[in-house]
């Protein structure tokens, strides 16, 4: 049996594995190397900080998610099938490092976000 999300190192683990498949993913890769280019040295902190924040309700993320993924929409569309192979490699992610119910309750949380983010960026 896998070990749960239990803290931060569990959720660094958990963002840098998603996005080493991100880099190498035919049908979203660009986004993070054409579309905006990405620091990724300056990213995956903010990252972090994101996704234990949405877990563990630590208030260590300040950002505008929304405000980011309109601009990247603005200069190369952003589509359903985008949304779907993010949301698709974030869960084989999870599921391949952590079962348990925060490894669920991230999930859940992803996919919300993509549906929100969906929704706002093609009704603006």
């Amino acid at each position: 049996m896998k070990a749960d999300i239990q803290n931060r190192a569990d959720i660094e683990t958990l963002v840098n594995t998603f996005y080493e498949k991100v880099k190498k993913d035919e049908a979203i890769s660009y986004f993070f190397t054409e579309v905006i280019p990405v620091n990724w040295e300056h990213h995956l902190p903010i990252m972090y900080d994101f996704w234990e924040n949405l877990l563990f309700a630590t208030g260590n993320y300040e950002g505008n998610p929304m405000a980011k993924h309109k601009g990247i929409h603005r200069k190369s569309p952003l589509s359903m099938s985008h949304f779907q192979q993010w949301i698709r490699l974030f869960n084989e992610t999870v599921n391949e490092l952590f079962e348990g119910e925060n490894a669920e309750l991230i999930k859940q949380r992803a996919q919300s976000i993509a549906t929100v983010m969906q929704v706002k960026i093609h009704n603006s």
